[in-house]
């Protein structure tokens, strides 16, 4: 699998998004993608309590450790990589958790409009 260039949304260099819990498609820390990324997890995000109990209620359990899978589980505070529709639908129900666009990939912008991430835009 060929990463695709690490470049943000900003056009900037692609900014780690974390390393605790290690993040990724490739597990390396950063949102890189690539054509093999089908849920294309492009986006990097602050979770929070009411985002994470969205995901769950809407199946996609975070919260739970998956020791099998390297896996611990994330908790509110944590950064992650998440998939851009699944991003999308939550800014579409209002729970949307802020993001670091210097450490989202470019390839997001295929899927949620540069505005629409700029509102939820993590100040530094």
């Amino acid at each position: 699998m060929e990463k695709l260039p690490a470049v943000n949304v900003l056009g900037g260099v692609l900014a780690p998004c974390s390393v605790m819990p290690r993040t990724g498609f490739f597990r390396d820390g950063v949102c890189n993608t690539c054509f093999e990324d089908r849920g294309s997890h492009t986006v990097c995000a602050l979770m929070t309590a009411e985002f994470l109990a969205w995901s769950a209620y809407i199946g996609n359990d975070l919260t739970t450790p998956r020791p099998e899978l390297g896996f611990a589980g994330l908790r509110p505070g944590d950064h992650w990589c998440l998939c851009a529709a699944r991003f999308l639908e939550a800014h579409d129900e209002g729970c949307a958790p802020l993001v670091r666009l210097e450490a989202t990939h470019r390839e997001a912008l295929a899927i949620i409009p540069l505005e629409v991430l700029q509102i939820y835009a993590q100040s530094e």
